[in-house]
């Protein structure tokens, strides 16, 4: 069975927002909650360094999925980073 390259495609987009929102609902909570004393600092800096190393490899490679992805896990992981830095701790 040959899959064709446009099922691998979207194999990608699918496994890219199933990875996107898995941030939302932290995201969401950390707003709603005004607190994020919980979250690791180190945690949210490796997730955007990560996800800035990912956006480069997907543009190199031209990755749709993998750069669409990572745009929206680094957006949502700033927020993250900037909740961190602004709530006060409860």
């Amino acid at each position: 069975m040959e899959i064709s390259a446009q099922m691998i495609e979207n194999i990608g987009y699918l496994g890219s927002i199933l990875s996107c929102i898995t941030f939302i609902p932290q995201v969401y909570h950390s707003w709603k909650s005004k607190s994020v004393g919980d979250l690791s600092f180190s945690m949210i800096l490796i997730v955007v360094s990560s996800t800035i190393v990912w956006l480069v490899y997907g543009y190199f490679v031209s990755s749709g999925p993998v750069m669409m992805a990572n745009t929206v896990v680094l957006a949502l992981s700033l927020m993250l980073l900037y909740f961190k830095l602004t709530f006060k701790k409860k």
